[in-house]
């Protein structure tokens, strides 16, 4: 079966389990595409996870979804200088989006990690211990300022300062991929010092991999 695209005030209306029950009946990407981009807020929600290439069936989105949920609750209790979101996967399922300030995570214009923030990437590690079939992300942003170049080497070294960190924290290699969006994914004006402030960020990504859909599937999650 296949669903036609919801109303926005329909997807508010539903909890995250039930989303993914709606999107995993069979609908895909298609719709996906449109949610993740409500969820995600930033629009580029539904780019995020490595497509399997099948839909997923309903009742292994909705399990899914209740793992993603209780998973993003426990990080935002335990994280409190970032900002946890649930957006929806390029699966259409349910994902985690954690995003850092790059203030709370790196000097001035450096790229070697803080205290605090290794203290904040350890409870998110720990956090994926139980979580391990995942594939996890991370996107280095910066703002306008300065040349294309530089931020292109600011923004990938932040975000491979980030990923060395969680593999040195017991997360396997094989799970992350980490690449600089420099200042191309804006989510505030960068003609304000606030708003640039906003678009110096680390978002790390955590979507369900192959095995975590089997789980599901089997009855096994």
């Amino acid at each position: 079966m296949v669903l036609a695209p919801t109303s926005c005030g329909t997807l508010k209306s539903l909890n995250n389990a039930q989303k993914d029950a709606l999107i995993g009946t069979g609908a895909g990407a298609a719709i996906g595409a449109g949610i993740g981009a409500l969820i995600g807020k930033d629009g580029k929600g539904a780019a995020i996870g490595a497509a399997i290439g099948s839909a997923v069936g309903a009742g292994t989105g909705a399990v899914i979804g209740k793992k993603m949920d209780e998973k993003a609750a426990a990080l935002a209790k335990e994280m409190e200088n970032a900002q946890v979101e649930t957006i929806t996967d390029v699966n259409g399922l349910q994902a985690i989006k954690v995003t850092f300030e790059s203030g709370i995570l790196f000097p001035t214009n450096g790229t070697t990690l803080s205290a605090a923030a290794k203290n904040q990437l350890a409870t998110f590690a720990t956090q994926m211990k139980d979580l391990q079939d995942t594939d996890i992300t991370i996107y280095g942003h910066t703002d306008n300022t300065g040349s294309a170049s530089v931020n292109e080497r600011i923004s990938l070294q932040r975000a491979q300062s980030v990923a060395s960190y969680l593999e040195s924290r017991g997360i396997n290699a094989s799970r992350i991929h980490s690449e600089g969006k420099s200042f191309n994914n804006p989510v505030a004006d960068n003609d304000t010092a606030e708003g640039r402030a906003k678009n110096r960020r680390v978002e790390v990504y955590v979507t369900a991999n192959e095995n975590m859909i089997k789980a599901a599937e089997n009855g096994n999650l």
